[in-house]
């Protein structure tokens, strides 16, 4: 396989796993922030009634997984590639 095809290959597939790991971080996010939190939402930037801690660090929370979520079904993407194919995909 080119090093072309195997890029324009893993292109649709990095997409839709992208798509799935925001939604499972959103869903893992979710729970942590019940956990941590006590309440069963997180705040919203514009929620009148938070207070800046609370939604810089829900914030930071949510990015944090969603990072870590991201990096991992990367990486799992790329290994899956190159037991299919043999080649590390670009």
């Amino acid at each position: 396989m080119s090093r072309g095809v195997g890029r324009a290959a893993y292109k649709p597939v990095g997409v839709v796993m992208g798509i799935a790991a925001g939604a499972v971080a959103g869903t893992i996010f979710r729970q942590v922030w019940k956990m941590a939190a006590g309440d069963g939402e997180a705040p919203s930037a514009t929620d009148e009634n938070r207070r800046w801690g609370e939604i810089l660090a829900a914030a930071a929370l949510h990015g944090a997984i969603f990072a870590v979520v991201r990096a991992a079904v990367d990486r799992g993407g790329a290994l899956g590639v190159r037991r299919l194919t043999g080649r590390w995909p670009d």
